[in-house]
């Protein structure tokens, strides 16, 4: 999930509209790291914009709908997937992509706020799901390059591949609190990768 952890207001083209989107989601980002989900204000994020409170309640409604563009714009600025040309290079370039994303001051705070919320909020919980399921579709790209050069099993599930090398990484920064290291990263992909040569992620 590599991407310039600062959302992160970079203006695009298009004009005016475009110019208070960034802002906004921007100073949403800055309200989720310093508040919290549950401590979202609109008109704090329209202050920090510098953009009206009536312009940010009439395009996003509610702190959930700030929340579900910010998770889209953060998609769409991750990187593509790797292509390195072997499996096991993918694999360690995706686990330690993880790991920038979820040690990054701004983009890990921001991740583990709205992973917080989802746990209780059905909204915020979709973005969440809406951002990781297109970040492990993009990624499972690899495994399908993979299985194309006889690397892995026909059938390999790239989703789950993907899913693995993420979820212990998940683990200890969400629920153990356990320290988590290029070392612990690369131990993720390397064992995910022994597993899936094994045909554990076919079907």
């Amino acid at each position: 999930m590599e991407q310039d952890s600062r959302l992160a207001g970079t203006v695009r083209p298009g004009g005016r509209t475009a110019r208070v989107r960034a802002a906004v989601l921007e100073a949403t980002q800055d309200e989720l790291v310093l508040h919290g989900f549950h401590g979202l204000s609109m008109d704090a994020v329209a202050a920090r914009a510098g953009v009206g409170k009536t312009t940010v309640y009439r395009r996003w409604a509610g702190a959930a709908g700030l929340v579900a563009d910010l998770m889209t714009e953060l998609a769409d600025q991750s990187a593509a997937h790797a292509d390195t040309g072997t499996i096991e290079e993918d694999l360690r370039a995706n686990a330690l992509s993880v790991l920038a994303a979820i040690t990054d001051e701004r983009l890990g705070a921001t991740l583990q706020a709205v992973i917080a919320a989802a746990t209780c909020d059905k909204e915020a919980a979709a973005a969440l799901s809406t951002f990781y399921e297109r970040r492990i579709t993009e990624w499972g790209k690899s495994i399908d390059l993979a299985i194309g050069r006889g690397e892995l099993p026909e059938g390999t599930d790239g989703h789950e591949v993907i899913r693995a090398i993420s979820a212990p990484l998940y683990y200890r920064l969400l629920v153990s609190k356990e320290p988590v290291d290029k070392a612990t990263a690369e131990r993720s992909a390397t064992r995910a990768l022994v597993a899936a040569r094994n045909g554990a992620f076919i079907g």
